[in-house]
C-alpha cells in the first residue's frame, strides 16, 4: 500500500540572523555613510547617537573597537596631516578617517541590491534583442543547420540523436539533414548616460531626494559593470552647470546652492553620446524641479525661479529636439507632482519621443532598472 504524502506549508517563528557586533554595527554604518555623503566623521557620531538610544553596543564591544574593525578590514583609512601613516601623528591626536575604494564599491554593491532585489548577475551577459541569428549567447532552443553555420554552433549530441533515428544503428552515417545547431541571440550594446539634478531643491521642503538619486545610480553603476560589461554608463550632475563624475565619487555626491541648467546638463550629455560608437544610446534624468537657469554665451548665467520662464523653458525643448535627430530617446523620472510641471515634462517628452515617468522616491530604482532592460532589448537597429 502506498504511503499517502500530504503537501503544504509549515510555519515558525521568525527568528533573526545570527551576526556578530561588527556586522550589526556594519549595516548601520553603511546606510549611514550614504547619507552624509560619505563624511565619516558626521557618519560615526550618528552612529555614537544612535548608540546610546537603542544601546547598539556594549562593554565588551564599543564604538572604538568598530572603528579599529573598520580599519583593519580595509573599510577605513587614517590619514595625518604631516603625510604620516597611521600611528605617525602627534601623540594623542588621530588621523583624519576617509572611506577606502573597498567600502566604495561595497556601498555600490548594496545600493544594487537594495534597490534591485533578486536580481541574477552573470559575468559575461548582456542584454538580449530579441532577434535570432549568429551572435554570442545561447537560447536554448535547438534548429536545422543551414548553409553559413558556423562549425562550433552544430551540437553534436543532439545531431547524433537525429542520426540514430533518420538512420537506424545497424548503417549508422550522419548527412547534412541530420545536423542541428542550436539558437543564440545577438548581444546588443548600450551607451547610457544619467543625469542627476543637485539643484537645492533636491533637500527642500523636508525631503531627501538626493540619497534615493545617489543610491540609484549607484546601483545603475554597479549592475552595469557587472552584468552587462559591454555597455558604457556615464554619469552628469547638473545645477547652475553641468559636468561628469566618475562612478567612483557617487558615494560622495551632494546638493549644491544651485539652480536647475537643464540645458546645459542636455547638451554635456549629446556631446558625451555623440564619442560613442553604439547604435543604441539614451538618457536618463532624474530631477524634482523645473528648468530655472541658462547659462549665456558671454558667460554670464540667466536665472529665474519664479513659474516657467518661457526662454529657459523654449530651450528644454529645442535640446529634446535635437535629442530624437540624434536618435537618442530621452527618459524623464520627474520627482514632483505640480501639474504645471507635469504639462512642461509632458511637452518636453513629446518633443523628443521619448518617456516620462511622474514618481515619488519610492520605487525609483524599480523603475529605471525595468525601462533600462526594455530599452536594451527593443532598440536595435
Amino acid at each position: 500500500m502506498l504511503k499517502q504524502i500530504r503537501k503544504g506549508f509549515r510555519f515558525f517563528n521568525y527568528e533573526a540572523p545570527d551576526q556578530t557586533p561588527f556586522e550589526k554595527l556594519f549595516e548601520i554604518f553603511q546606510e549611514l555613510i550614504t547619507h552624509t555623503s560619505g563624511d565619516v566623521d558626521e557618519a560615526l557620531d550618528w552612529l555614537r547617537e544612535l548608540d546610546k538610544e537603542y544601546e547598539l553596543t556594549d562593554d565588551d564591544y564599543t564604538i572604538d573597537d568598530f572603528i579599529e574593525d573598520l580599519k583593519s578590514k580595509g573599510y577605513l583609512r587614517e590619514e595625518f596631516e604631516d603625510g604620516g601613516g597611521e600611528g605617525e601623528g602627534e601623540e594623542g591626536k588621530g588621523g583624519n578617517l576617509s572611506i577606502t575604494a573597498k567600502m566604495e564599491r561595497l556601498i555600490r554593491q548594496r545600493a544594487l541590491e537594495k534597490i534591485f532585489g533578486k536580481l541574477k548577475r552573470s559575468g559575461a551577459g548582456n542584454h538580449k534583442t530579441g532577434k535570432s541569428g549568429r551572435g554570442d549567447e545561447h537560447t536554448g532552443e535547438f534548429r536545422e543547420y543551414r548553409y553559413g553555420d558556423a562549425l562550433e554552433r552544430i551540437s553534436m549530441t543532439e545531431s547524433l540523436k537525429n542520426a540514430q533515428i533518420n538512420h537506424g544503428l545497424g548503417n549508422f552515417s550522419l548527412s547534412e539533414e541530420d545536423l542541428v545547431v542550436e539558437d543564440t541571440q545577438y548581444k546588443a550594446q548600450m551607451s547610457t548616460v544619467l543625469m542627476i539634478d543637485i539643484s537645492h531643491s533636491m533637500i527642500l521642503y523636508g525631503e531627501d531626494r538626493i540619497t534615493p538619486a545617489k543610491k540609484v545610480a549607484m546601483a545603475l553603476a554597479e549592475l552595469i559593470t557587472t552584468r552587462y560589461p559591454k555597455d558604457t554608463l556615464d554619469i552628469l550632475v547638473f545645477g547652475n552647470d553641468a559636468w561628469p563624475i566618475p562612478i567612483k565619487d557617487l558615494p560622495y555626491l551632494k546638493v549644491g546652492p544651485y539652480h536647475t541648467n537643464t540645458v546645459a546638463g542636455l547638451q554635456l550629455a549629446m556631446d558625451m553620446l555623440r564619442r560613442k560608437r553604439n547604435t543604441n544610446k539614451q538618457i536618463f534624468m532624474i530631477t524634482d524641479g523645473k528648468p530655472s537657469c541658462l547659462r549665456l554665451p558671454d558667460g554670464t548665467y540667466y536665472k529665474n525661479s519664479v513659474g516657467l520662464d518661457e526662454h529657459i523653458v523654449e530651450k528644454c525643448y529645442a535640446m529634446a529636439q535635437q535629442a530624437r535627430k540624434l536618435h537618442i530617446p530621452i527618459t524623464t523620472f520627474m520627482i514632483a507632482q505640480d501639474p504645471y510641471l507635469m504639462r512642461f515634462v509632458k511637452e518636453f517628452t513629446q518633443a523628443n519621443k521619448g518617456k516620462a515617468f511622474y514618481t515619488g522616491l519610492k520605487g525609483l530604482g524599480e523603475m529605471i532598472f525595468e525601462d533600462y532592460e526594455t530599452n536594451r532589448r527593443k532598440r536595435l537597429k
